[in-house]
């Protein structure tokens, strides 16, 4: 090896080295929960809004061609300092779930359930879309967090 290999692959690793600890820090000292998969979760086929404890909720998605089902409507009122958990799944084809100005970014997959959480600590609107295209009335894919 030449000195050039050299300086790269101890660049390649250095890099690798700060994007972990970067990663970790954000998991731990931010406490940012990261997004995931939940293979073994149950399936659902309704979206909800359930207050499960003081200042909690849990938040079952359903995309679907066209919209999100959130519940009875397409939108999540809620105090601020509120922890959010949600879990999202989707009926037909992929669809991206992305709440503006979060880390909110998941991937509703058929079959599968994706789960992140949450803390809204400044009030305001919360534009929710669909970062996917999933084809015709992509646009109409949106909902809102309204936090009081």
């Amino acid at each position: 090896m030449d000195r050039f290999e050299k300086r790269a692959i101890a660049l390649a690793l250095s890099l690798l080295i700060m994007f972990f600890g970067l990663i970790v820090y954000a998991a731990k000292g931010l406490q940012t929960d990261l997004p995931t998969c939940l293979p073994n979760a149950r399936l659902f086929d309704q979206g909800r809004i359930v207050q499960v404890g003081p200042n909690r909720y849990q938040v079952d998605v359903v995309a679907y061609m066209w919209g999100f089902n959130m519940g009875t409507i397409n939108e999540l009122r809620i105090p601020r300092g509120a922890v959010v958990d949600f879990y999202v799944t989707s009926r037909d084809v992929m669809h991206g779930y992305h709440i503006d100005k979060t880390v909110v970014n998941l991937m509703a997959v058929p079959g599968a359930v994706t789960y992140a959480r949450y803390k809204f600590d400044r009030p305001g609107e919360y534009q929710i879309v669909c970062h996917e295209y999933c084809g015709l009335g992509h646009q109409n894919m949106a909902g809102k967090v309204i936090v009081e």
